[in-house]
């Protein structure tokens, strides 16, 4: 205990990766002011005409504290993380809440907010955090089991079960399948082959049909997103989709200009949330989009960079699990504003509006930011999985022993 809390003091003396947090802090901002931008209009509507700034106090207020956050968490020593009763109080607590967010009245169809005042709260973010958290400090102690059916992949598909299926009751589609790439990059990234993975890839296929299935309202917005300006789809369940492509379509190379959108003005629904991408493109063009996605691939650099220079393997498999998150989670949005994939509601990282994406993320980078800092002070140990520690030629050189003997 005491060498923890040396190592907690050690920390503050430690380098802290400012392009990192450059990064984060950034993209957050410039969510506040595309938040702003994107939601005038409504604010004006809801407030009859009195104040155009609502989402956005909220917005940057949210981002003040996530940076603030971003910073205390990235003095905190994240190997404090790898004990059992932090891992499993985390996880204990998730499933509490996303259990206790299914009794509060649907919003929009779903029940995915806790509410209280004027604030709201979405407990499935936690999640993106809970999870990593768990396969981290479960396949970090069980290093030369991770193919043990039993002592390991069973465990872990029932955490994932767990949080899943309580996420999907939301319902929410698109932050379940967050967590199903968390669990599949780190686990391959803990040493398991393919080959261990191809029956959990196609189970978790299996559910995601049978999710199709058994929700209507899903496969219409599967065959809406073929051709969603189509007659047939444009007013109905390909709305939203082909107004994001009008926006995006309309800003062309270097867009309408800040604030000149047209789509946001009551056409494009929530254009501060889930859509804002497509407000991005229609007013800052295709510079400003492969600005941001820039951005995104500049995080996932510094992040995984973090992740690999990690000093131990807990801290190496909680980075990658933590930048899985966050950048498939950025992947999927954009997918879905320009039509690649279904219309899944999932916010983009950073930028779209809400308390609680902004301060789970923001938490995130610092524990990341942690994990660099920590990286950067001590040698880096081999945080390979056992499985490739495994000498070149061994058993060609046994044969040619054995047939020289």
């Amino acid at each position: 205990m005491a060498q923890r809390i040396r190592s907690l003091r050690m920390s503050n003396t430690r380098r802290t990766d400012w392009f990192l947090f450059t990064i984060a802090a950034g993209l957050a901002v410039f969510g506040a002011v595309m938040v702003y931008s994107a939601s005038a209009m409504m604010s004006l509507q809801e407030t009859q005409n009195q104040s155009d700034l609502t989402y956005f106090y909220k917005q940057f207020g949210f981002t003040l504290a996530g940076i603030a956050l971003m910073i205390g968490v990235s003095r905190f020593d994240y190997r404090l993380l790898n004990n059992t009763y932090v891992v499993y109080g985390l996880l204990a607590v998730t499933a509490i809440l996303l259990v206790v967010v299914l009794g509060f009245p649907a919003i929009n169809g779903a029940r995915r907010w806790i509410r209280f005042g004027g604030f709201s709260f979405q407990p499935s973010e936690i999640a993106k955090v809970a999870l990593p958290v768990f396969l981290a400090f479960f396949l970090t102690k069980r290093e030369g089991e991770i193919a043990d059916l039993k002592r390991t992949v069973l465990p872990c598909l029932l955490v994932l079960g767990v949080v899943g299926t309580l996420v999907l009751r939301g319902p929410d589609l698109g932050t379940t399948i967050v967590l199903c790439a968390i669990f599949s990059v780190v686990y391959f990234s803990a040493g398991a082959r393919i080959k261990h993975l191809a029956p959990v890839a196609g189970g978790l296929v299996l559910l995601g049909i049978g999710a199709l299935v058994f929700a209507p309202w899903r496969l219409r917005r599967l065959a809406a997103f073929i051709d969603p300006c189509s007659q047939d789809n444009a007013a109905d369940t390909g709305y939203q989709v082909c107004q994001s492509l009008y926006a995006i379509g309309s800003g062309g190379v270097l867009g309408e200009g800040f604030a000149n959108g047209q789509q946001k003005l009551f056409y494009l629904p929530y254009p501060y949330s889930d859509f804002i991408f497509s407000v991005v493109g229609e007013e800052l063009g295709l510079i400003g989009t492969l600005a941001v996605v820039l951005a995104f691939g500049l995080f996932l650099w510094r992040g995984a960079r973090a992740a690999i220079n990690a000093p131990d393997r807990f801290g190496n498999l909680l980075g990658i699990g933590l930048v899985t998150g966050i950048v498939v989670q950025a992947l999927f949005n954009i997918s879905v504003v320009i039509s690649i994939l279904p219309a899944k509601g999932i916010p983009l990282p950073f930028i779209s509006y809400g308390g609680s994406s902004v301060l789970v993320t923001m938490l995130a980078v610092g524990l990341l930011l942690s994990i660099s800092r920590a990286g950067a002070a001590e040698p880096v140990k081999d945080v390979r999985p056992a499985s490739v520690h495994r000498p070149k030629g061994r058993k060609k050189e046994q044969r040619a022993m054995s047939a020289r003997a």
